[in-house]
């Protein structure tokens, strides 16, 4: 920021020697001087004085603009850029006309025109879905259109709910969404491999039930996968099939509509009480010593007190509580009396 930092400076010499220009009006030669040159240093030093709260406000200010210029789609701009033009050309047209009043004046041209931009450029953004075919050909809207993220698809439940019929309009594949799952396939990191093959074969597996649609659609100014869905998703007004409850929470706050396969699983699901038993299969350590930790078939996570030592065995438990946390629910068992004895 050491621009900012200059030109604030100069500002202040600049200001400084106007206010030695004044008071040398009023002020004896010799001293007329020494005034400007002390002014113009004060100016300078109380700038620099200034300079951090400054570009504190002035970096707060752009990352703002940066922040609402990024959450702007691109069909919302050509709506706005169309609406301008249209106003702008009835400005013109309205002004021909106005001319030959005898108390025309160009400030009522001026004021004619801001208030047809403010008109058509406000209606244009509100039907900004109109522009779509014509600012974005590549992005075709299909109403009841399901976006799918790269998490429900390795899940793989999306598979049942289309064999049931559960899943109406399209299903669209974004074509960076393929490429992840190919990237996670490619991997050296044998888990990752398997998630990444786990979800192309899902895909072949939906294409044999449905129609399946890849869509050609990328920005590569946007940094991150979930801000890509945002974008295609405001883009064609489809729906965002998903089971991250974060991108859940983001995509609403833009006001988009979500599909949250999770949050069906939890709907639908007989809740757990205390004292239930089911048995699971402990697969690695929780936090605490001695604790094992097993998932369910909908992944719901199972903290079984003392089960480490039945790691990669099936264990009996008895549910202890049921927690709902901001990332899913969670089960809280010990073993089962007999489990624990044979133990």
């Amino acid at each position: 920021m050491l621009a900012l930092r200059l030109t604030l400076m100069v500002c202040g010499l600049v200001l400084g020697y106007s206010g030695g220009q004044i008071l040398a009006t009023s002020t004896p030669p010799e001293t007329a001087a020494l005034n400007t040159v002390s002014l113009m240093l004060a100016g300078a030093l109380t700038a620099l004085l200034l300079a951090p709260r400054a570009e504190r406000f002035a970096l707060g200010r752009a990352a703002a603009l940066t922040r609402w210029y990024s959450g702007l789609a691109p069909t919302t701009v050509a709506a706005a850029t169309f609406g301008l033009i249209v106003a702008l050309l009835l400005g013109v047209l309205l002004t021909g006309v106005l001319r030959g009043l005898p108390f025309y004046s160009w400030p009522i041209s001026v004021g004619l025109t801001a208030v047809l931009a403010a008109f058509f450029m406000t209606y244009a953004v509100r039907n900004a879905d109109a522009f779509v075919a014509l600012s974005f050909p590549q992005v075709r809207r299909k109403p009841g259109g399901k976006i799918l993220d790269s998490n429900v698809i390795i899940d793989g439940r999306i598979v049942a709910l289309a064999r049931l019929g559960f899943l109406d309009g399209d299903l669209i594949v974004p074509a960076f969404i393929l490429r992840e799952l190919q990237t996670l396939a490619d991997q050296s990191d044998a888990q990752k491999r398997t998630r990444g093959k786990r979800g192309l074969g899902v895909l072949e597996e939906l294409r044999a039930l449905r129609p399946l649609r890849i869509e050609d659609w990328d920005d590569p100014h946007l940094p991150t996968t979930d801000d890509k869905l945002i974008r295609l998703a405001r883009e064609t007004g489809a729906k965002i099939l998903t089971n991250d409850s974060n991108l859940a929470r983001v995509a609403k706050l833009h006001g988009l509509d979500i599909l949250s396969i999770h949050e069906a699983a939890v709907a639908l699901r007989p809740p757990l009480q205390a004292g239930d038993s089911l048995t699971i299969t402990i697969t690695k350590s929780g936090q605490q010593q001695g604790q094992g930790v097993g998932y369910l078939e909908d992944g719901t996570m199972v903290v079984v007190e003392d089960g480490l030592r039945l790691r990669n065995k099936p264990a009996r438990v008895t549910v202890v509580n049921n927690v709902q946390t901001n990332v899913g629910r969670m089960i809280f068992a010990k073993l089962d009396k007999d489990q624990a004895a044979s133990a």
